[in-house]
């Protein structure tokens, strides 16, 4: 399915207009970019790093979201440290919690982005780090977080559909591996890494919810996908039961997931999954797309 759309992104002396056609695995109605840069002056890329970004650089790429052309998508992208040439890097797809919404393309660096950002693990693991932003208000996925009880879900939030444009324009324009991309969210974007995964398990070589929920009646779709779930089980704010029910329901479709349901945590159970301990980084950059 084909839907020309296009993008554009600013960078260093650069200015990228992209026009977006795509097919196969990621062929969502969304981009896969051939860009056309044109020389532009010297702007921001010149000036001293923000040492509040740690590392991140800021993003702004247009395209169509919820039916409207050249809707401004902003985020925060970390590179490997040393790219070398003829190489290609995973890419780690991050969604924030509801705590990091915001305009300032800057609250979305809290918890893993700041871990990945240490220089002990970009060495250890080179890797292209997408942080997009949640607008206040807004969710990843439109349901009740303190319900215990699955919501299905139609098209994907306008939200999501900005983490995707991120997702797809960082695939096309950066020394990328496709069959090393990895989902990963916390709370808000734990929900928002189920949805995502069971919409497009192809996409993906592992998925880390954290303290989120998904619908299981799509299950089913992750049976073939590397998961490794954490919740804690005196979580107040999201019931433990909504990892609980995706895990037992990806079992039940012939899967093989992990889960790591923490004894006594509440709803912080991203500290123990981010931490160097729980050995999930270690374990997510291993799995390969076959």
């Amino acid at each position: 399915m084909n839907n020309p759309m296009h993008s554009t992104i600013q960078r260093g002396s650069w200015r990228c207009l992209c026009r977006s056609e795509t097919s196969g695995p990621w062929a969502l109605s969304l981009l896969t970019t051939a860009a056309l840069c044109i020389p532009f002056p010297a702007m921001a890329a010149d000036a001293p790093a923000d040492p509040a970004l740690k590392g991140y650089e800021e993003q702004s790429i247009k395209t169509t979201i919820g039916g409207r052309a050249d809707q401004q998508v902003k985020f925060l992208l970390l590179r490997p440290t040393k790219i070398e040439p003829d190489k290609k890097y995973p890419v780690v797809l991050f969604l924030h919690g509801a705590g990091e919404r915001g305009t300032d393309n800057r609250n979305q660096l809290r918890h893993f982005p700041e871990k990945m950002s240490e220089p002990d693990r970009r060495e250890r693991f080179p890797a292209f780090v997408i942080a997009p932003q949640c607008p206040p208000n807004k969710r990843w996925v439109e349901v009740n977080w303190n319900s215990g009880k699955s919501t299905p879900q139609a098209e994907p939030t306008e939200p999501m559909q900005g983490a995707i444009a991120a997702l797809q324009h960082v695939l096309k324009t950066e020394p990328t591996d496709p069959k090393r991309v990895y989902l990963i969210g916390l709370s808000m974007g734990g929900y928002g890494s189920w949805d995502l995964a069971t919409r497009h398990p192809d996409w993906f070589a592992a998925v880390a919810p954290i303290c989120g929920g998904g619908d299981e009646r799509r299950a089913a779709a992750l049976k073939d996908l590397p998961v490794w779930a954490f919740h804690g089980d005196k979580d107040t704010v999201v019931p433990v039961a909504r990892t609980r029910s995706m895990i037992e329901a990806i079992r039940a479709a012939g899967g093989q997931p992990k889960y790591s349901e923490l004894v006594g945590v509440g709803h912080n159970s991203w500290q123990n999954a981010c931490d160097e301990k729980s050995g999930l980084l270690t374990w997510m950059f291993e799995q390969r797309r076959k």
